[in-house]
């Protein structure tokens, strides 16, 4: 009986906490507005990680790339941020083309030019040079270029690299992320006029202890 009990609870307590997670969803798209947010983030995704787990993506067919644009997000500084913000324009052919020198599949281009590049307010041809200048700001360690070889690094160590290729950017201003034991993404904040600054509420390094594997180009 006490069992039952016990297992009812837990289904309640993890239909509430879907409950609350859409919810909060819900009201984050409801409140979004172009154009208000805090600053930016510039999410750069280690490519060879993520075709360890997608071989078959467009991205992963020999191109040899290392950090590939993952995107340039609006957030709030007290944590959050905006997205799927209207009106939702479709991208031009001149728009696509420009997003197609930036991103490396045309489904991830259009993916975050929805969800996030609306949010900025600039349109969508502002939010791509915008995204191009966000790229051109952050210098890549010579270390962290795409190689054949496979690395290993502290994430603090990766944290330190990005700033001394970068010495405008802050103590708080990058995290790491990782998948498992695998470097996935490096996030640089920015602010609105893409200056280099401290990140907001929520965005921190997400690694495990000790070294973290950073996979060579296949």
């Amino acid at each position: 009986m006490r069992k039952l009990f016990a297992t009812a609870a837990l289904a309640a307590l993890m239909i509430c906490t879907v409950g609350v997670s859409q919810a909060r969803e819900a009201r984050q798209q409801r409140d979004s507005v172009a154009g208000v947010f805090d600053y930016y983030l510039l999410s750069l995704s280690w490519s060879p990680t993520f075709c360890l787990t997608h071989p078959e993506n467009e991205q992963c067919s020999g191109k040899g790339y290392g950090f590939v644009l993952h995107g340039l997000w609006p957030q709030y500084a007290k944590g959050g941020w905006p997205e799927s913000c209207p009106p939702l324009t479709q991208l031009t052919a001149e728009e696509r083309a420009k997003g197609l020198t930036l991103f490396p599949t045309a489904k991830l281009m259009e993916h975050e030019w929805s969800k996030h590049g609306t949010c900025s307010g600039l349109g969508a041809m502002g939010y791509l040079e915008s995204s191009d200048q966000a790229l051109g700001k952050v210098k890549i360690p010579e270390v962290l270029e795409p190689s054949t070889t496979v690395h290993y690094f502290e994430a603090r160590e990766i944290e330190q690299l990005f700033r001394q290729a970068n010495p405008g950017i802050p103590e708080k201003g990058v995290a790491v992320l990782c998948s498992g034991p695998e470097l996935s993404e490096v996030r640089v904040c920015l602010d609105k006029n893409l200056g280099f600054g401290a990140c907001g509420k929520g965005v921190r390094t997400q690694c495990r202890k000790g070294d973290i594997r950073v996979p060579p180009i296949r």
